[in-house]
């Protein structure tokens, strides 16, 4: 029998048509593949090319993170895990950099560089929620665990302060099972124009007070806000915010993070080799920094990160605060549009922010020892975030830590 031309046209088109519909459907359905990668010089100039377009936070780009694995991962003895996931036609999906860590109760899966990160999230393709349904995630990760396991065995997975999103994207893991972390980060949006900005967040009699504040420190000494301009400059000033911020931590109680080993090589190294990036700064009082803060610049963003001030009698005319208005007005002024006060729940932060961005932990455990570890972190996490979210506990809580 004969097929009449133009049906059998149509059929040979129908075909077609079917045939490729299910080469798209498989390649839809099929796993992204993943590598894993231990030393990041090897992927540097994939890493920056991805970054360059990738949603993620300044800590997670190449120069924070190879130079935290540089001076303090080596002497810690920490072992990146890098974890490159590609769609099936090989385009990168997302970076996550993970790393094994040897604790006290084990090795310990987490993020690269963890302790000095604010928000921990891997890198994400602009367009990921396309072809990485939770589910899809999920069963990915399960994979992903399992072979870092085999070639990095490990007793606990530990990953904590994940903002649920990232650049307005979906966290993919934050579809693992978590809980709220401890604190929370908070954030606010700046305006073209800084006077106006202050004006709508400021009352007018704080506005006054505020000025009045500035004018006493003024008696002090000629009051400048000074950015460093060459890198001597720059460690000069971060050596005067790490002698300020020491002497912080111990009248809180808190251990000193820069008595760790590479901590001060780290922000020296990140502040000269990254200059794009970090921003050191000081509030000038005369000869004195009054009040000091090494910040983040990225993606029309300021990331105020460390802040201190000295404690001498200009102190008490709130040099800090005066030195966070110059801040917003610098960020405001070099084309900023959001500032970023990242995690911590200080009320200063609380006054300013029109955004509170929630951040998760994930606790889990391999094997039954690592297993009964995870329970005890996943309490002791649980039972903090209690203590810091019950007002009259925490402020005992801090009362107790100062006087120890």
């Amino acid at each position: 029998m004969t097929v009449p031309q133009g049906i059998q046209a149509t059929f040979d088109a129908s075909l077609k048509r079917a045939s490729f519909e299910r080469t798209i459907s498989a390649s839809a359905n099929a796993m992204p593949k993943f590598q894993i990668v231990e030393d990041l010089t090897s992927i540097e100039a994939e890493w920056r090319n991805f970054e360059s377009r990738a949603s993620c936070t300044p800590f997670q780009t190449f120069d924070w993170l190879v130079n935290w694995q540089r001076c303090i991962g080596l002497r810690q003895g920490t072992t990146p895990v890098i974890v490159l996931v590609r769609a099936p036609g090989g385009e990168l999906l997302f970076i996550l950099p993970l790393a094994i860590e040897q604790v006290k109760y084990g090795r310990c899966l987490t993020f690269l560089g963890r302790a000095l990160c604010d928000y921990n999230a891997p890198l994400l393709s602009p367009d990921i929620a396309q072809t990485l349904t939770a589910a899809r995630f999920t069963e990915l990760w399960k994979a992903i665990q399992a072979d870092i396991q085999r070639g990095y065995p490990h007793n606990v997975v530990w990953l904590d302060k994940m903002p649920q999103t990232i650049c307005g994207q979906r966290n993919p893991m934050c579809d693992l099972r978590t809980q709220r972390n401890a604190s929370s980060a908070h954030s606010t949006d700046l305006q073209a124009d800084w006077e106006q900005f202050y004006s709508q967040k400021r009352s007018a009699a704080t506005r006054r007070n505020d000025r009045k504040k500035l004018k006493k420190i003024g008696e002090f000494g000629a009051v400048e806000f000074r950015t460093p301009s060459n890198p001597e400059e720059t460690q000069g000033l971060l050596s005067t915010l790490i002698e300020q911020k020491s002497k912080k931590f111990a009248k809180m109680g808190v251990a000193n993070i820069f008595a760790n080993p590479g901590y001060t090589e780290f922000f020296n190294a990140i502040a000269t080799n990254a200059r794009n990036l970090v921003h050191v700064s000081a509030l000038q009082v005369g000869a004195n920094a009054a009040a000091t803060n090494l910040g983040l610049m990225y993606r029309g963003c300021y990331y105020h990160v460390f802040a201190s001030y000295d404690d001498g009698p200009v102190a008490r005319f709130g040099a800090g605060a005066a030195h966070l208005h110059d801040l917003m007005r610098y960020a405001t002024g070099h084309g900023c549009s959001r500032f970023d006060f990242t995690i911590g729940d200080e009320p200063y932060k609380r006054d300013w922010s029109d955004v509170e961005l929630h951040l998760y932990d994930h606790v889990s455990g391999v094997g039954v020892f690592g297993k009964i570890v995870a329970s005890l972190i996943y309490t002791a996490l649980r039972f903090k975030r209690w203590i810091k979210t019950t007002p009259v506990i925490w402020r005992l809580a801090l009362k107790v830590r100062s006087l120890t």
